[in-house]
């Protein structure tokens, strides 16, 4: 899942914490590279009961990571994810190498 804001790829990972945040915008669950992290202007969903954009969206719920609330997410959120030129041929690729297919 490439950065929302700007469209860059992570890159695999290496040993640590990955610099990369997790956020929830127009209810669904998106990844922050670093250099947009910087940003303050990223328009993120916040939580309604302490303010923090510290949130995680999964299986129909938002959680705040700060304080611990849980509501329902909105049906049919969607964030606009830029698109990643040439992801889908890397991914299948990619696919192809570890499931040793030749094309």
């Amino acid at each position: 899942m490439p950065c929302f804001s700007c469209g860059a790829r992570q890159s695999d990972p290496i040993r640590g914490a990955s610099p990369w945040k997790r956020g929830v915008r127009q209810e669904a669950q998106v990844l922050i590279c670093p250099d947009c992290q910087r940003a303050h202007d990223l328009d993120l969903d916040t939580c309604s009961t302490c303010g923090s954009v510290a949130l995680i969206c999964r299986l129909g719920e938002v959680e705040c990571r700060s304080c611990g609330a849980v509501r329902p997410a909105r049906a049919g959120g969607q964030a606009e994810v830029p698109c990643a030129p040439g992801l889908a041929d890397e991914v299948e690729a990619a696919l192809n190498r570890v499931l040793g297919r030749v094309h």
